[in-house]
Protein backbone atom coordinates (compact mmCIF):
# COMPACT_ATOMS: atom_id res chain seq x y z
CA UNK A 1 0.00 0.00 0.00
CA UNK A 2 1.26 3.52 -0.81
CA UNK A 3 3.29 4.88 2.09
CA UNK A 4 1.76 8.35 2.24
CA UNK A 5 -1.77 8.87 0.99
CA UNK A 6 -2.83 12.21 -0.46
CA UNK A 7 -5.55 13.81 1.67
CA UNK A 8 -9.00 14.56 0.25
CA UNK A 9 -8.36 18.06 -1.14
CA UNK A 10 -11.70 19.82 -0.54
CA UNK A 11 -12.35 21.06 2.98
CA UNK A 12 -15.07 23.55 2.08
CA UNK A 13 -17.83 20.96 2.53
CA UNK A 14 -18.33 18.65 5.47
CA UNK A 15 -19.31 15.16 4.38
CA UNK A 16 -19.01 13.69 7.89
CA UNK A 17 -22.10 11.74 8.96
CA UNK A 18 -22.89 9.86 12.14
CA UNK A 19 -24.53 6.42 11.90
CA UNK A 20 -28.10 7.79 12.14
CA UNK A 21 -27.54 10.43 9.43
CA UNK A 22 -25.77 7.87 7.25
CA UNK A 23 -28.68 5.46 7.56
CA UNK A 24 -31.12 8.19 6.51
CA UNK A 25 -29.08 9.03 3.42
CA UNK A 26 -27.96 5.49 2.61
CA UNK A 27 -30.29 4.90 -0.36
CA UNK A 28 -29.18 8.12 -2.04
CA UNK A 29 -25.48 7.52 -1.29
CA UNK A 30 -25.59 3.93 -2.55
CA UNK A 31 -27.82 4.40 -5.60
CA UNK A 32 -24.67 3.63 -7.60
CA UNK A 33 -23.45 0.41 -6.00
CA UNK A 34 -26.71 -1.01 -4.51
CA UNK A 35 -24.82 -1.98 -1.32
CA UNK A 36 -27.25 -2.98 1.46
CA UNK A 37 -27.17 -1.23 4.87
CA UNK A 38 -24.51 -3.03 6.99
CA UNK A 39 -25.48 -5.19 9.96
CA UNK A 40 -22.15 -4.54 11.70
CA UNK A 41 -21.52 -1.19 13.47
CA UNK A 42 -17.80 -1.36 12.62
CA UNK A 43 -18.68 -1.58 8.91
CA UNK A 44 -21.08 1.39 9.27
CA UNK A 45 -18.19 3.36 10.78
CA UNK A 46 -15.90 2.39 7.88
CA UNK A 47 -18.53 3.60 5.39
CA UNK A 48 -18.89 6.89 7.29
CA UNK A 49 -15.11 7.40 6.88
CA UNK A 50 -15.40 6.59 3.16
CA UNK A 51 -18.21 9.08 2.54
CA UNK A 52 -16.28 11.76 4.46
CA UNK A 53 -13.25 11.34 2.17
CA UNK A 54 -11.08 9.66 4.83
CA UNK A 55 -10.08 6.99 2.34
CA UNK A 56 -7.00 5.61 4.13
CA UNK A 57 -8.90 5.36 7.43
CA UNK A 58 -11.83 3.71 5.60
CA UNK A 59 -9.50 1.07 4.13
CA UNK A 60 -7.94 0.34 7.54
CA UNK A 61 -11.33 0.24 9.30
CA UNK A 62 -12.89 -1.94 6.60
CA UNK A 63 -10.05 -4.46 6.62
CA UNK A 64 -10.14 -4.58 10.43
CA UNK A 65 -13.92 -5.16 10.45
CA UNK A 66 -13.61 -7.99 7.90
CA UNK A 67 -16.69 -9.53 6.26
CA UNK A 68 -18.66 -6.77 4.52
CA UNK A 69 -15.97 -4.35 5.65
CA UNK A 70 -13.89 -5.69 2.76
CA UNK A 71 -16.26 -3.98 0.33
CA UNK A 72 -15.68 -0.57 1.96
CA UNK A 73 -11.92 -1.13 2.05
CA UNK A 74 -11.82 -2.10 -1.62
CA UNK A 75 -14.03 0.76 -2.75
CA UNK A 76 -12.13 3.34 -0.69
CA UNK A 77 -8.78 2.14 -2.03
CA UNK A 78 -10.00 2.01 -5.65
CA UNK A 79 -11.55 5.50 -5.51
CA UNK A 80 -8.45 6.90 -3.80
CA UNK A 81 -6.17 5.32 -6.43
CA UNK A 82 -8.31 6.57 -9.29
CA UNK A 83 -8.60 10.20 -8.19
CA UNK A 84 -5.91 11.11 -5.70
CA UNK A 85 -2.80 8.90 -6.01
CA UNK A 86 -0.16 10.86 -7.91
CA UNK A 87 2.38 8.10 -8.55
CA UNK A 88 1.45 5.93 -11.54
CA UNK A 89 3.36 2.96 -10.10
CA UNK A 90 1.64 3.22 -6.70
CA UNK A 91 -1.74 3.62 -8.41
CA UNK A 92 -1.31 0.38 -10.38
CA UNK A 93 -0.20 -1.46 -7.22
CA UNK A 94 -3.26 -0.18 -5.32
CA UNK A 95 -5.59 -1.33 -8.11
CA UNK A 96 -3.97 -4.78 -8.27
CA UNK A 97 -4.28 -5.17 -4.51
CA UNK A 98 -7.99 -4.32 -4.67
CA UNK A 99 -8.52 -6.72 -7.58
CA UNK A 100 -6.85 -9.56 -5.66
CA UNK A 101 -8.80 -8.91 -2.45
CA UNK A 102 -12.10 -8.56 -4.32
CA UNK A 103 -11.44 -11.73 -6.32
CA UNK A 104 -10.87 -13.65 -3.09
CA UNK A 105 -14.04 -12.08 -1.65
CA UNK A 106 -16.02 -13.09 -4.76
CA UNK A 107 -14.71 -16.67 -4.45
CA UNK A 108 -15.79 -16.77 -0.79
CA UNK A 109 -19.12 -14.99 -1.43
CA UNK A 110 -20.12 -15.70 -5.03
CA UNK A 111 -23.50 -13.94 -4.61
CA UNK A 112 -21.95 -10.64 -3.43
CA UNK A 113 -22.38 -8.25 -6.39
CA UNK A 114 -19.87 -5.68 -5.14
CA UNK A 115 -17.11 -8.27 -4.79
CA UNK A 116 -17.45 -8.92 -8.55
CA UNK A 117 -17.95 -5.24 -9.36
CA UNK A 118 -14.94 -3.97 -7.42
CA UNK A 119 -12.70 -6.64 -8.89
CA UNK A 120 -13.80 -5.51 -12.36
CA UNK A 121 -13.47 -1.80 -11.51
CA UNK A 122 -9.93 -2.23 -10.17
CA UNK A 123 -8.85 -4.45 -13.07
CA UNK A 124 -10.47 -2.07 -15.56
CA UNK A 125 -8.59 0.94 -14.15
CA UNK A 126 -5.40 -1.13 -14.00
CA UNK A 127 -5.94 -2.05 -17.67
CA UNK A 128 -6.27 1.62 -18.62
CA UNK A 129 -3.01 2.27 -16.78
CA UNK A 130 -0.98 -0.41 -18.58
CA UNK A 131 -2.83 0.17 -21.93
CA UNK A 132 -6.07 -1.49 -22.93
CA UNK A 133 -4.41 -3.40 -25.80
CA UNK A 134 -1.82 -4.89 -23.43
CA UNK A 135 -4.55 -5.77 -20.90
CA UNK A 136 -6.61 -7.51 -23.60
CA UNK A 137 -3.54 -9.51 -24.62
CA UNK A 138 -3.23 -10.63 -20.98
CA UNK A 139 -6.84 -11.84 -21.00
CA UNK A 140 -8.03 -9.17 -18.57
CA UNK A 141 -10.86 -8.04 -20.88
CA UNK A 142 -12.86 -11.23 -20.49
CA UNK A 143 -12.31 -11.17 -16.74
CA UNK A 144 -13.60 -7.59 -16.41
CA UNK A 145 -16.60 -8.20 -18.68
CA UNK A 146 -17.53 -11.46 -16.95
CA UNK A 147 -17.32 -9.95 -13.47
CA UNK A 148 -19.47 -6.95 -14.45
CA UNK A 149 -22.09 -9.16 -16.08
CA UNK A 150 -22.16 -11.27 -12.91
CA UNK A 151 -22.59 -8.16 -10.74
CA UNK A 152 -25.53 -7.01 -12.90
CA UNK A 153 -27.11 -10.46 -12.86
CA UNK A 154 -26.89 -10.49 -9.04
CA UNK A 155 -27.99 -6.83 -8.65
CA UNK A 156 -29.92 -5.63 -11.72
CA UNK A 157 -30.15 -2.10 -10.27
CA UNK A 158 -26.37 -1.75 -9.85
CA UNK A 159 -25.92 1.52 -11.77
CA UNK A 160 -22.11 1.59 -11.37
CA UNK A 161 -21.72 -1.88 -12.88
CA UNK A 162 -23.76 -0.69 -15.89
CA UNK A 163 -21.45 2.36 -16.21
CA UNK A 164 -18.33 0.19 -16.02
CA UNK A 165 -19.68 -2.30 -18.55
CA UNK A 166 -20.58 0.56 -20.91
CA UNK A 167 -17.03 1.87 -20.50
CA UNK A 168 -15.64 -1.61 -21.22
CA UNK A 169 -17.47 -1.81 -24.58
CA UNK A 170 -16.45 1.76 -25.51
CA UNK A 171 -12.79 1.44 -24.45
CA UNK A 172 -12.24 -1.85 -26.25
CA UNK A 173 -13.80 -0.61 -29.51
CA UNK A 174 -11.91 2.69 -29.22
CA UNK A 175 -8.56 0.92 -28.75
CA UNK A 176 -8.79 -2.10 -31.08
CA UNK A 177 -11.65 -1.22 -33.47
CA UNK A 178 -15.10 -2.72 -34.00
CA UNK A 179 -13.91 -5.88 -35.71
CA UNK A 180 -11.32 -6.93 -33.14
CA UNK A 181 -13.61 -5.60 -30.43
CA UNK A 182 -16.18 -8.21 -31.47
CA UNK A 183 -13.74 -10.97 -30.57
CA UNK A 184 -13.63 -9.50 -27.04
CA UNK A 185 -17.44 -9.36 -26.90
CA UNK A 186 -17.50 -5.56 -27.27
CA UNK A 187 -20.44 -3.99 -29.03
CA UNK A 188 -21.17 -0.26 -29.49
CA UNK A 189 -24.96 -0.45 -29.17
CA UNK A 190 -24.72 -2.54 -25.99
CA UNK A 191 -22.23 -0.07 -24.53
CA UNK A 192 -24.48 2.93 -25.15
CA UNK A 193 -27.47 1.09 -23.72
CA UNK A 194 -25.49 0.38 -20.52
CA UNK A 195 -24.81 4.11 -19.99
CA UNK A 196 -28.46 4.98 -20.59
CA UNK A 197 -29.62 2.32 -18.11
CA UNK A 198 -27.14 3.60 -15.50
CA UNK A 199 -28.56 7.12 -15.78
CA UNK A 200 -32.09 5.81 -15.38
CA UNK A 201 -31.05 3.84 -12.28
CA UNK A 202 -29.09 6.71 -10.72
CA UNK A 203 -30.31 10.01 -12.19
CA UNK A 204 -28.25 12.11 -9.73
CA UNK A 205 -24.96 10.54 -10.84
CA UNK A 206 -22.22 12.80 -12.16
CA UNK A 207 -19.92 9.89 -13.02
CA UNK A 208 -22.65 8.22 -15.15
CA UNK A 209 -22.74 11.39 -17.27
CA UNK A 210 -18.95 11.75 -17.48
CA UNK A 211 -18.45 8.13 -18.56
CA UNK A 212 -21.40 8.31 -20.98
CA UNK A 213 -19.85 11.43 -22.54
CA UNK A 214 -16.46 9.69 -22.82
CA UNK A 215 -18.15 6.63 -24.31
CA UNK A 216 -20.05 8.68 -26.90
CA UNK A 217 -16.85 10.34 -28.09
CA UNK A 218 -14.99 6.99 -28.21
CA UNK A 219 -17.78 5.27 -30.13
CA UNK A 220 -19.16 8.06 -32.32
CA UNK A 221 -16.31 10.57 -32.55
CA UNK A 222 -16.62 14.31 -33.13
CA UNK A 223 -20.23 14.17 -34.27
CA UNK A 224 -21.22 13.46 -30.66
CA UNK A 225 -19.02 16.21 -29.20
CA UNK A 226 -21.96 18.58 -28.56
CA UNK A 227 -23.89 15.88 -26.69
CA UNK A 228 -20.77 14.94 -24.72
CA UNK A 229 -20.25 18.56 -23.70
CA UNK A 230 -23.86 18.77 -22.55
CA UNK A 231 -23.34 15.66 -20.40
CA UNK A 232 -20.11 17.09 -18.91
CA UNK A 233 -21.95 20.34 -18.10
CA UNK A 234 -24.79 18.38 -16.45
CA UNK A 235 -22.22 16.37 -14.46
CA UNK A 236 -20.41 19.53 -13.35
CA UNK A 237 -23.74 20.93 -12.12
CA UNK A 238 -24.60 17.82 -10.06
CA UNK A 239 -24.89 18.28 -6.30
CA UNK A 240 -22.34 15.93 -4.64
CA UNK A 241 -23.67 14.01 -1.63
CA UNK A 242 -20.27 12.75 -0.43
CA UNK A 243 -16.52 12.96 -1.03
CA UNK A 244 -16.51 10.48 -3.93
CA UNK A 245 -19.25 12.38 -5.75
CA UNK A 246 -17.35 15.61 -5.14
CA UNK A 247 -14.33 14.09 -6.94
CA UNK A 248 -16.61 13.08 -9.83
CA UNK A 249 -18.06 16.60 -10.11
CA UNK A 250 -14.61 18.23 -9.96
CA UNK A 251 -13.43 15.87 -12.72
CA UNK A 252 -16.40 16.91 -14.88
CA UNK A 253 -15.52 20.59 -14.32
CA UNK A 254 -11.92 19.86 -15.38
CA UNK A 255 -13.17 18.10 -18.54
CA UNK A 256 -15.25 21.18 -19.44
CA UNK A 257 -12.23 23.45 -19.08
CA UNK A 258 -10.09 21.30 -21.43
Amino acid sequence: MAAKWTAFPYDDTDYALDAAALKKRWTRLHAGDAEPWPKDAAVVEAWALFHAGEFKKAVDAGLKAGGDGLTVANKAQAIYANYLEKSEKAKLELFLEVAQRAEAQAAAEPTNPNAHYLMAYALGRYSQGISVAKALAQGLGGKVKGALETAIRLAPKHADAHIALGAFHAEVIDKVGKLLGKTQGADAATGLKMFQTALKLNPASAIARVEYANGLVMLEGDKKMKEAERLYAEAAACEPADAMERLDVEMAKAELED
